[in-house]
């Protein structure tokens, strides 16, 4: 573990506990829920049955990744965190685009904003965090 203080270890435990319910929920999700289970989205774009049902696990491998070095008080995780909030705020543009079950750009804006707010709140965290 590295030396962070206090506050930014709360945050990171917080955050591992975030992950770790994440990962919890999607393999549930994409296990007992047929309607689901056959679905996955990828920068935006959806894959269906056999597609979904490979890549799946790889959605779980990444919270899985972020829960252990949240845990562990990796300092990449931050920005590695960042940069997936920001990853997820293009798909959702991308999604409400493309996808009959999207809603179009106003929708698809909003989602843009909040989940890059978030990826630029998990930057200025991790940036407090080292200094």
């Amino acid at each position: 573990m590295t030396g962070s203080s206090s506050g930014s270890r709360r945050w990171e435990i917080a955050m591992a506990v975030f992950c770790l319910a994440s990962l919890l929920f999607l393999v549930a999700r994409d296990l007992l829920l047929p309607e689901v289970r056959d679905v996955e989205v990828w920068l935006g774009l959806e894959v269906h049955g056999a597609w979904a049902r490979w890549t799946a696990p790889l959605h779980w491998a990444l919270f899985a990744a972020g829960a252990w070095a949240f845990a562990t008080g990796r300092p990449w995780i931050w920005r590695a965190s960042a940069v997936y909030a920001c990853y997820v705020a293009l798909s959702h543009l991308v999604w409400n685009l493309t996808s009959p079950s999207g809603g179009g750009w106003l929708p698809g804006l909003w989602q843009l904003a909040l989940f890059a707010a978030i990826g630029g709140l998990l930057e200025w965290i991790g940036r407090r965090s080292r200094d």
